[in-house]
């Protein structure tokens, strides 16, 4: 079954079971019913730089452009750009929607060029536009909820596929050296007619072109066409006619499955590949953990619980011999369990998305439901990191538990949101659409404020109300020494060598994660990524037990932090694999795009190893307690 049906149908599964109405749909997702006539709206978005020409291409930028950008010079309404209502995730990702001088008609055609206006362009601005075609722009317009796309052919399945987004102009083969702006556009509308004189729209295609020759006259379409490129001067001032033509056309495509021909693989195997390749590593690390914890721990338990505990002398040895300092506060406990209650809350965060993402609900069809359901994830969430952090520090013996709960709520979010404002002077300066206007800013700053910190100081609250987890043995009054540690226990080689497992269980998922963050492309492969998640967090679980086996075994037993940096590690990878994106996929000539990406990198890589460090940690501390729960100790 495909999967926007698949979506479809889960979605209308729901409905029926949370109302007894006759109809239930998501927003977004209800279907629009036109008739002959009726009039479609085309909505324009920002400006995205996107991967274009052969398969080595690179993205050239990090800068979106809002449509209406005074130097681009596009055609306006007759009363001037209106933009249009927008999620709080849509505003976050970039999206900047504004209505549009097109005028389109239901299964009305133009079989002539429609002329939609004359611009003058300066040489300067003519010089921006000629920059931006070199960077590969893409025009972004959406029509019925579908955004508009071009028909491309997988060279390897030879399926067509719709590829989102269309050229600005052309600055390959014969527009090597001066490119060429397009400045017509064939709309092509596809339709599906569910009920007599009922249709719905279920596909939208441009194929652009660029026509030069006299821009004050008229001309039939099909002669525009063939004649010269429209070569924009940089020295002196450029008049630029924009025209267009509107083509129905009648498709069996149901409106359910109108997503497939944008959501198209190219190639499957990529994905099974990675899956295979995650369970293939996590089944032989739960083996592996098992053999240790089932054989060795069961036989050093049996062997320590069989020794008299009334003989004067008794020696113990491994493990057990440090049983007396494992549950000793560790050095920073403080910054230690904020770093965890933090990683708890964005783990609560992920976790739940990802449930709403397998149930349908945040389909591209919902633009910006993605980045809206994690944001209201996070702040309600804000209970989760107060809790977790506050028994944390209690059972690591911290004792100041107000400047705790102060620093849960305040320390992530404040280091966030100053990487974003910076980030965002720098959007600012260049003049991107990407930049959040100051009223989103405002809005996050309330949820923030007004909303997850008094959460996470409620959870802080109750989770000094339960106190301290029980430990199973006692602290000796006075620390014992620690021998060495063979080299590849130290905290940067245990880091290093824990963490290439997480990540090669997820690193081939990751390229379609990046690449959906930084070239534009639609992600929706949720089933895949939630499977992803889950081995990630049980290899991440399973290593951070393993390692600390081995410290413990080696008599090292300061193994809290070691803990949350043995389930981090995957993090440094992670950012070392952003810097192998970088040199592979894209080609960043200015300072702001290197800055906007090593920002939204070093992002990335500190939410993962949150998240990857408390799961760790948890797993870890749980392991340790059954462990020694499981000896007699005089």
């Amino acid at each position: 079954m495909p999967l926007s049906q698949r979506w479809f149908l889960r979605g209308a599964f729901l409905s029926s079971l949370l109302s007894s109405a006759n109809a239930f749909y998501l927003p977004g997702a209800a279907p629009h019913d036109y008739h002959s006539g009726d009039t479609v709206r085309l909505l324009v978005n920002a400006l995205t730089p996107m991967l274009a020409g052969s398969d080595g291409a690179k993205i050239k930028s990090m800068i979106n452009y809002d449509y209406y950008h005074p130097k681009f010079h596009f055609c306006e309404p007759e009363d001037g750009p209106k933009s249009e209502p927008e999620s709080l995730g849509s505003i976050l990702f970039g999206d900047r929607i504004f209505n549009s001088p097109y005028n389109i008609n239901m299964l009305q055609d133009n079989e002539t060029c429609q002329l939609l206006c004359r611009q003058e362009v300066p040489a300067d601005d003519a010089k921006f536009i000629n920059e931006r075609i070199r960077e590969d722009y893409a025009l972004n317009w959406l029509v019925d909820g579908l955004p508009a796309a071009e028909m491309k052919e997988d060279m390897k399945t030879h399926e067509r596929f719709f590829d989102i987004g269309f050229n600005l102009g052309e600055d390959e083969g014969d527009y090597a050296e001066m490119p060429a702006l397009n400045n017509h556009y064939d709309i092509v509308l596809e339709y599906h007619e569910p009920r007599p004189n009922v249709y719905r729209i279920v596909g939208v295609l441009v194929w652009p072109s660029s026509h030069g020759g006299d821009q004050t006259a008229d001309y039939d379409c099909d002669i525009l066409t063939e004649g010269p490129a429209l070569i924009l001067n940089e020295e002196n001032t450029n008049v630029v006619r924009y025209t267009f033509r509107i083509i129905w056309t009648p498709s069996d495509t149901p409106w359910a499955t109108r997503w497939d021909n944008y959501l198209h693989i190219f190639d499957p195997r990529i994905h099974w590949f990675s899956l295979i390749n995650s369970v293939v590593i996590v089944v032989f690390l739960c083996i592996m953990v098992s053999m240790i914890l089932l054989r060795t721990v069961s036989r050093d338990i049996s062997r320590y619980n069989a020794i008299d505990l009334s003989e004067e002398v008794q020696e113990d040895w491994g493990w057990k011999l440090v049983h007396g300092e494992v549950f000793r506060t560790p050095p920073y406990a403080m910054v230690l369990s904020v770093l965890v209650g933090n990683g708890a809350q964005l783990s609560a965060m992920v976790g739940v998305t990802l449930v709403f993402a397998l149930l349908g609900f945040l389909s591209p069809s919902n633009r910006g439901s993605l980045a809206t359901v994690m944001m209201v994830c996070w702040t309600l969430f804000g209970s989760v990191g107060g809790y977790v952090s506050s028994r944390a520090y209690a059972s690591m013996g911290g004792t100041n538990k107000r400047k705790n709960a102060l620093l849960t709520a305040l320390i992530l979010p404040s280091i966030v949101f100053s990487v974003i404002f910076l980030l965002n002077l720098f959007l600012l300066a260049a003049g991107s659409s990407g930049a959040v206007p100051f009223g989103t800013m405002a809005l996050i700053v309330l949820l923030w404020f007004g909303i997850s910190a008094p959460l996470s100081a409620l959870g802080s609250f109750y989770g000094s109300r339960h106190g301290a987890i029980t430990h199973p043995v006692r602290v000796n009054p006075i620390p014992r020494q620690i021998p060495p540690v063979p080299w590849y226990l130290r905290p940067w080689a245990s880091t290093l060598f824990a963490g290439i497992l997480p990540f090669g269980a997820a690193f081939v998922e990751l390229y379609f994660v990046m690449s959906s963050l930084f070239a534009s492309k639609v992600y929706y492969a949720f089933g895949f990524l939630a499977l992803t998640a889950f081995v990630v967090g049980l290899t991440t679980a399973t290593v951070s037990i393993l390692f600390t086996y081995f410290l413990l075994c080696a008599e090292e037993y300061r193994w809290h932090w070691r803990a949350f940096l043995t389930g981090g590690g995957s993090a440094f990878w992670l950012l070392a694999y952003g810097f192998f994106y970088w040199a592979s996929r894209l080609s960043l000539g200015s300072f702001q795009g290197a800055f906007l990406y090593m920002g939204y990198l070093l992002l990335l890589a500190l939410f993962d190893f949150l998240v990857t460090g408390t799961i760790g940690f948890l797993a870890t501390y749980w392991a340790i307690r059954r462990l020694y729960g499981a000896i007699r100790v005089d």
